[in-house]
């Protein structure tokens, strides 16, 4: 295992990252209203093992030990992300004031053990009020997002190191919209296309609106992207390749940084395609402090669908996913090559595992050896000139990992739902040690 990762700045964020719906439970505390995922996860066969968020890893009420536990990992920053319907019930009118005033013991809580707060507005659970009117389908839930992002700006925003619009718009997009393996559970191409397109229009909307209102707070969106690799060399497949980077990666970040939607995939949508009012593509282009990167695994594209992951040999996470660090430094040098891009940041990095609780402890090998690899993965990315600002673990904590239940554990700390005790795996233990080494380099 390599140890050259001694060329970070002083000033890099060392993170791990979370999400309101996959920890909080107190699924209708306080006033909180339901969200799409409550809904999608009422659908039979929707949750993989039937279990919904309702509980998840009671963060709402653990909050203040969750950030001991933050703390004693010698990060110094915690991404977390707000519930929209916990704060504002019907995703319009009315706040709800315990809401915002948990999430304000929460900024508080980690100014106060000296770590950053990297806030996300909207990490999937939209309003189930909003839905019932079209949700992310109708135009105007972009005006109801911009209304929330100043809300939540003008109440925490002066605490905050930043601010991201959305996490992964193409999940919401095509998990949600297109293939209906997530909430709200929709099939209709159409429908994800134009889904994307209002989340591109909300993120500038509110980008632009933030600046006007005054914000400290450093703002960006997070992407889920991977680079696209033909499974072969025969022309079908590099097509294919072509067609998926265009479908994953081009259709978010053409629009962010370059003002068009690229034009192999608007052909390939044909009727499908989004409609575009006169000045949306501009509105997305609003300029960015940071752009947060989200990598898990490279993608390998057969037009046959043939390849099955692993079958070259590569190790394989309990998702599927295989594991491929070198592809995140092919991601951010391609990043900086293709796009005028501000500084990146690794907002989600990390790998789900079959861990075994032995004695009290949890020897997860497999996960410190990936979250090695990739962290080496950055360093090589920026001795190449990429500007990176930062990294995070996902995640935290085992927790609620969507349609997959809590079958799936990503956690560096351990949660046993049943009582709720956390462990720290092995892997949050060379965290841990990593970073109290580069504080003495």
């Amino acid at each position: 295992m390599s140890n050259k990762t001694n060329n970070f700045p002083a000033d890099f964020v060392w993170g791990v990252a979370t999400s309101a719906f996959q920890i909080e439970g107190a699924s209708s505390a306080d006033g909180k209203g339901p969200s799409i995922w409550d809904s999608f996860c009422a659908k039979p066969g929707a949750i993989a093992d039937a279990s919904n968020g309702d509980n998840a890893c009671q963060h709402y009420q653990r909050w203040a030990e969750d950030l001991d536990m933050i703390a004693a990992l010698g990060v110094n920053a915690y991404r977390f992300s707000v519930s929209w319907p916990r704060v504002q019930p019907a995703g319009s009118g009315a706040w709800n004031a315990k809401g915002l005033d948990f999430y304000e013991r929460i900024v508080d809580g980690l100014l106060a053990r000296d770590l950053q707060p990297h806030l996300t507005l909207n990490h999937w659970d939209l309003p189930d009020a909003l839905q019932a009117t079209g949700g992310w389908a109708n135009r105007d839930t972009t005006q109801r997002f911009v209304d929330y992002a100043l809300g939540i700006n003008a109440r925490l925003g002066d605490r905050l190191a930043s601010i991201a619009t959305h996490n992964e718009p193409w999940v919401v997009a095509v998990l949600g919209h297109e293939a209906g393996i997530f909430a709200p559970g929709i099939k209709s191409r159409k429908t994800a296309a134009q889904v994307s397109h209002h989340l591109l229009l909300s993120h500038g909307l509110a980008l632009r609106a933030l600046r006007e209102q005054g914000v400290s707070a450093k703002l960006g969106i997070v992407l889920n992207l991977a680079p696209m690799h033909p499974a072969t060399d025969s022309a079908a497949d590099r097509a294919q390749a072509t067609l998926e980077d265009g479908r994953l990666l081009r259709w978010y970040l053409d629009p962010l940084f370059k003002g068009a939607y690229p034009a192999d995939v608007l052909a390939d949508l044909g009727d499908d395609a989004p409609q575009i009012e006169p000045g949306d593509l501009q509105s997305m282009t609003a300029p960015m402090d940071f752009l947060g990167v989200n990598y898990y695994s490279h993608s390998v594209v057969s037009a046959d669908k043939s390849y099955k992951a692993g079958s070259t040999g590569l190790p394989v996470t309990d998702m599927g996913w295989e594991v491929y660090p070198e592809g995140l430094t092919e991601l951010l040098l391609r990043l900086k090559r293709d796009y005028p891009v501000p500084p990146l940041f690794v907002t989600e990095n990390g790998g789900a595992f079959k861990d075994e609780m032995v004695d009290g402890q949890v020897h997860d090998s497999d996960r410190l050896d990936y979250l090695a690899r990739h962290i080496e993965a950055v360093a090589e990315a920026m001795r190449q000139g990429v500007n990176m600002g930062g990294y995070m673990v996902w995640s935290l904590m085992d927790n609620f990992e969507w349609a997959s239940g809590y079958e799936k554990r990503f956690g560096i700390v351990h949660v046993d739902y049943q009582t709720q005790q956390r462990t720290l795996k092995d892997s949050a233990l060379w965290y841990r040690d990593f970073l109290q080494a580069q504080k003495t380099l």
